[in-house]
């Protein structure tokens, strides 16, 4: 699915998923399998997304996996 990279004003970062009108705040990073990000929302879901620079340059849109 596509989504998008963002931070907001407190500098945390934020990813919105279009197709679900959904904001959330990432609460942890890690890395998985392949060089790939994991990131943890504040909703309970793991997307895994890969390619991402480290920082994370924002906004950007980005494919991403659901893990859970």
């Amino acid at each position: 699915m596509k989504v998008m990279l963002r931070t907001n004003a407190a500098g945390k970062l934020l990813v919105y998923v279009a197709k679900k009108d959904l904001e959330e705040e990432v609460v942890s990073q890690a890395t998985g399998e392949n060089n790939t990000q994991v990131l943890t929302l504040s909703n309970g879901w793991d997307l895994a997304i890969a390619g991402l620079s480290d920082p994370i340059q924002t906004p950007q849109t980005v494919d991403a996996r659901k893990l859970n």
